[in-house]
């Protein structure tokens, strides 16, 4: 964790931390949601990015755990929840949901079951109604992930790991390995909660923020069939949705899009021209 703003902590399932925080100046807030295979560093990029454009940016870094166990997952969202609501008491402003990897897994999902009111945040909804209010974007990079197959286990796996030469079979077997142990632990389990996953974040569509869903062909850990599958079943219940495909791999390490593109791509900055993007055009909106 870096020094930012001030505010936010560690807490159980993960940190909670606010890298930029500027009262004065700020347009709005980008809420990060980030899984423990990212690093700080990483997130540092995207931070100062949207901080050159004015837009302060609240970090939610969920641990690996939280992805299967969503009750670490439901404890996080209401840290962040309460640190927003605190922040919009003082000063209602626009909020981006900004979604990285497992990040919706291991936290967002839970946010929206409670601002929507579904499952067990149903009594919580009308606390959090100034937070429902102030949603006025998504963006998905390389996200969101399938938890029903390897590919939670390896993604979840230290990028060091992954790095090492010759280790690549290796760390196919020990994710196949992670993965079906789990699954065969908690398969019924695992059902429920991937449902429950879906429903809540096509349930965002209710919320009426258009959504940027960024992915890549290529990017073996972010399937381009999974993602693709949910940017049309979002346009489908009546989302506002961009699809932008990069020819390489756009994972974390990658910083492609520059924050100012996705802002201008979500209409959320005319400041800044979105030229050069390759959105799929199914999704663009007619």
């Amino acid at each position: 964790m870096w020094s930012g703003g001030g505010g936010g902590g560690g807490v159980g399932g993960g940190e909670i931390y606010w890298g930029r925080k500027e009262k004065s100046e700020s347009r709005g807030i980008a809420v990060i949601f980030a899984w423990a295979s990212i690093q700080d560093r990483h997130l540092r990029t995207y931070v100062d990015l949207y901080a050159s454009l004015r837009w302060n940016s609240l970090v939610c870094h969920a641990d690996f755990l939280n992805a299967f166990y969503p009750e670490r997952a439901m404890s996080l969202a209401f840290v962040v929840l309460n640190e927003l609501v605190e922040e919009l008491r003082i000063k209602p402003c626009p909020l981006v949901f900004v979604a990285f990897s497992g990040g919706p897994k291991a936290c967002m999902y839970k946010l929206f079951q409670v601002i929507n009111g579904t499952c067990e945040g149903q009594m919580y909804a009308g606390h959090y109604q100034l937070v429902r209010n102030c949603v006025s974007g998504h963006i998905y990079d390389s996200s969101p992930l399938d938890f029903t197959s390897d590919l939670g286990a390896r993604f979840g796996l230290h990028p060091s790991i992954l790095k090492m030469p010759g280790s690549s079979k290796l760390v196919s077997w020990v994710a196949k390995g992670i993965a079906s142990g789990l699954d065969a632990l908690y398969l019924t389990r695992f059902e429920s909660q991937r449902v429950e996953y879906w429903q809540a974040l096509y349930s965002s569509v209710n919320l009426g923020a258009p959504f940027l869903i960024i992915c890549s062909e290529k990017d073996e850990l972010a399937p381009y069939q999974i993602i693709c599958n949910f940017a049309q079943r979002l346009q489908d219940l009546g989302g506002d949705v961009k699809l932008v495909k990069l020819n390489g791999s756009p994972h974390i390490e990658m910083v492609v899009l520059k924050a100012s593109c996705r802002l201008a791509l979500l209409n959320l900055d005319h400041d800044v021209p979105a030229g050069g993007l390759a959105v799929d055009k199914r999704f663009l909106a007619t």
